[in-house]
């Protein structure tokens, strides 16, 4: 029991110095004690209660009396504090009146210092909004002047640095509602500006072109003057032959080329001084502003993709002037120097891989027209003229990077074309010469025209005579051929100038060209010229004298292709000319046309023979029509002095041959029936005179009675009848021995059964049948014979 009190005194006393609000557990330890604890607790506090009651009621009773003081002090107090009262209203009344003045102007001064402070705010708000308004002033007079790539600096320097500061207030927004507004107003601007400069560079291309066409054709020549003149100053000068092509244009070349050098430098222009490319710069450094660079990269190659399509496609009639051709190359260069130039002072706008790709496609197309176009050209000097036009516009793209090596693979193939057309013109002339050609030995009067004649035609006088006047063996046209075969040459080598080719390749097209010249053209141009009706004996003799004087001077103009390109005849691969088996074919040609004409007039003159085959006796001579014939022979066979022998011979020979022939198958006409005795007389005298003249060698050369023995059918067959050696011919008939070994039975039939028939009709035979009757036996004896042998013959065969 003792020990729960001093138990309670502490929890007492924790009671009384914890708070309330921590009173739970310390209560909760007076239940959780022994039994009846919390009996005594309560014990125990009512005791300390009652102990704090009495120490209360000590302390006021300690302080009652000062409490009753003090309330007695304060009840004096009161009359004090209402007189106090009363004076301080009343000065506080005097206060108010005399502050009223005080209290007005202080209002001022507050009114003042408000103004102040909100004019300090105003002054500062507009120091932020000045300088936004400068600048959207500064906005709206770039865009007036078009100045639109500053204009978007200002955007930028407005947004992202003066519009933030001010945009609370509401002009702010109107201006940044605008911005997007006038960027789109410039895009579209500017998208207009590059449409007109798309526009205005389509319709300047030409003259963009020409120009760079020209710089590069003067570069050329400066260039080629230079080199010249260097070769000069040490010695080295062009071959001969290539200076008659040359010679004019190197001569001009190297006087104006250091005299009018300034001027030349004065007048060099770019595209950028023909050409205002700012549109294009403007444009693209807008849009790149604007983020839309790819966007705008794509349009611009887009739409220059759609130009370069106008660009190449050509008109229909460029083929007809070398001005459209020009015209088409001029647009071509200007875009692709446009192009090139817009590739270097940009970054990225073009590219060289897009270039490339434009350019290829652009040189399949262009390769396709011209070889469509250039088709059409059948004049050499235009087909030349758009050759030096392609070398120019390959050499001025060449300078701006882009490969032409397909162009000049191109220019071979219209090298073949331009050969053909030069082939065609060239038969032309030669149609023309021959034409004008009157196939007479050229007349020379002095040594002056002989000189002429010498210079245009290696003419090797064999005889060296120097005497005049005297004739030429050739006819006119044979210079003159010979000089268009050297003007043919120099102009293939016209074309064959700036393919950049060796000096070897160049002599083997000059060759081959040459040879086509002399195998085909004219070659054909002399077939055509030999079978034409106007053609006589001495035109077709005059053409083989001059083919021949033509062959031996082919070997010279080998010598002056070899003086052109500076190859040596002697090299390996040195093309021969044909010119040997050209007119060698020719006189071939003209020979067998001799040998027709000649046949040709026979038989003319045969037509008109007028026998009369049932005359009784002869008239003494021969026939008039045989007699115009021996001497239209005779002084035909005077104008073969100048024909080589072999010629002269085979044509008298082929003349006397088919002179026999023509006789014999006159005698032998199915149509003549009957043949008097008087009409073989008359016919033998004829063949008579053809014997004559073959024994009077009409044409030197041939041995014995050679020439003769084209008649000896005809003389073996007359002797027969005008002797009547009947028994001689049968009885040594099929021996080579035999007098009459030339006569064939059938013929010799044919003409006897004439002979019979004849005899039937005019009793030719009357004096035989009175005077000998065995005769006219021996005639149906020897008929019957000749019958035999000639189905012995029939039967053998």
């Amino acid at each position: 029991m003792a020990e729960s009190l001093p138990e309670h005194d502490r929890i007492l006393q924790e009671i009384e110095s914890t708070d309330t609000a921590c009173v739970g557990p310390t209560l909760r330890s007076v239940y959780d004690d022994q039994p009846n604890a919390h009996q005594k607790f309560m014990e125990k506090l009512d005791a300390c209660i009652r102990n704090h009651d009495r120490e209360i009621e000590k302390m006021c009773n300690f302080h009652h009396q000062g409490f009753v003081d003090a309330i007695t002090e304060l009840l004096k107090v009161r009359a004090d504090a209402e007189k106090l009262k009363v004076q301080v209203t009343d000065t506080n009344r005097r206060l108010q009146d005399a502050g009223k003045e005080v209290i007005a102007q202080t209002e001022e001064i507050i009114r003042c210092r408000v103004q102040q402070r909100n004019i300090t705010t105003v002054v500062e708000k507009l120091q932020l909004c000045l300088p936004v308004l400068e600048m959207y002033s500064k906005l709206k007079e770039q865009m007036s002047v078009k100045r639109y790539y500053s204009a978007l600096k200002t955007m930028e320097q407005l947004e992202n640095l003066y519009l933030p500061r001010v945009s609370q207030y509401r002009f702010c927004q109107i201006m940044i509602e605008n911005l997007p507004k006038l960027r789109e107003e410039i895009k579209e601007i500017s998208m207009s500006d590059l449409k007109d400069f798309l526009e205005s560079i389509r319709k300047h291309s030409d003259r963009i072109g020409e120009t760079a066409m020209k710089q590069a054709q003067q570069q050329k020549t400066f260039s080629t003057a230079l080199q010249k003149q260097h070769n000069v100053n040490y010695g080295r000068n062009t071959p001969l032959g290539r200076n008659r092509i040359l010679e004019s244009k190197n001569e001009i070349t190297l006087k104006r080329t250091f005299e009018d050098e300034d001027e030349h430098e004065e007048e060099v222009l770019t595209a950028q001084d023909l050409v205002d490319f700012s549109p294009v710069y403007r444009c693209l450094h807008i849009y790149s502003v604007l983020g839309d660079g790819e966007i705008f990269e794509n349009y611009y190659r887009k739409q220059r993709r759609k130009q370069a399509r106008l660009v190449l496609q050509p008109q229909s009639s460029m083929h007809e002037t070398v001005e459209g051709y020009r015209r088409y190359f001029s647009q071509i260069v200007g875009f692709f120097v446009v192009e090139d130039h817009i590739l270097h002072v940009t970054q990225g706008l073009v590219t060289r891989t897009y270039t490339d790709e434009l350019w290829n496609m652009a040189l399949s197309k262009i390769i396709a027209v011209l070889r469509t176009h250039s088709s059409y050209c059948s004049d050499p000097d235009l087909v030349l003229e758009l050759k030096n036009l392609i070398v120019v516009f390959a050499d001025t793209l060449q300078g701006y990077g882009f490969p032409v090596n397909r162009l000049f693979d191109l220019l071979f193939e219209i090298r073949d074309q331009y050969n053909e057309t030069l082939l065609k013109k060239w038969s032309g002339l030669f149609r023309d010469i021959f034409e004008a050609d009157n196939y007479s030995p050229i007349p020379v009067a002095n040594e002056e025209e002989y000189r002429i004649v010498i210079s245009k035609f290696p003419f090797q006088d064999p005889e060296l005579d120097k005497s005049f006047p005297k004739k030429l063996p050739m006819s006119q046209s044979v210079p003159q051929i010979y000089m268009q075969v050297k003007e043919f040459i120099y102009a293939s080598l016209k074309f064959s100038e700036s393919l950049h080719r060796s000096s070897t390749e160049i002599d083997d097209m000059l060759r081959k060209s040459t040879n086509l010249l002399l195998t085909r053209t004219l070659s054909s141009c002399l077939q055509n010229l030999i079978k034409k009706p106007h053609i006589g004996l001495t035109e077709l003799v005059q053409i083989i004298i001059n083919t021949t004087h033509l062959e031996q001077a082919c070997k010279y103009l080998e010598d002056f292709i070899s003086n052109i390109t500076n190859i040596s005849q002697l090299t390996v691969h040195t093309a021969r000319l044909y010119g040997l088996s050209t007119f060698k074919d020719a006189r071939h040609a003209a020979e067998g046309e001799i040998y027709t004409k000649l046949n040709q007039k026979i038989d003319e003159f045969i037509q008109i023979a007028d026998y009369d085959w049932t005359m009784s006796e002869s008239d003494g001579r021969a026939s008039g029509y045989l007699m115009d014939l021996i001497n239209f022979l005779r002084s035909t066979f005077q104008v073969f002095t100048h024909l080589p022998g072999k010629v002269a011979q085979t044509a008298c020979m082929s003349a006397c041959q088919h002179l026999s022939m023509s006789l014999m198958q006159m005698l032998l006409d199915s149509e003549l029936k009957q043949i008097s005795m008087g009409a073989i007389q008359q016919f033998n005298l004829d063949v008579i005179q053809c014997e004559l003249f073959a024994s009077s060698e009409p044409v030197p050369g041939f041995q014995g009675d050679t020439l003769q023995l084209a008649f000896i059918d005809l003389r073996q067959l007359l002797d027969l009848f005008m002797v009547w050696d009947w028994s001689t011919y049968l009885a040594d008939y099929g021996q080579a021995t035999s007098k009459y070994l030339r006569v064939n039975p059938s013929t010799a039939l044919t003409l006897l059964e004439k002979m019979k028939d004849s005899s039937k009709k005019n009793n030719i035979f009357a004096q035989f049948r009175k005077n000998d009757r065995d005769k006219q036996k021996l005639i149906e004896t020897v008929v019957k014979q000749l019958r035999s042998l000639v189905n012995g013959m029939s039967q053998h065969t």
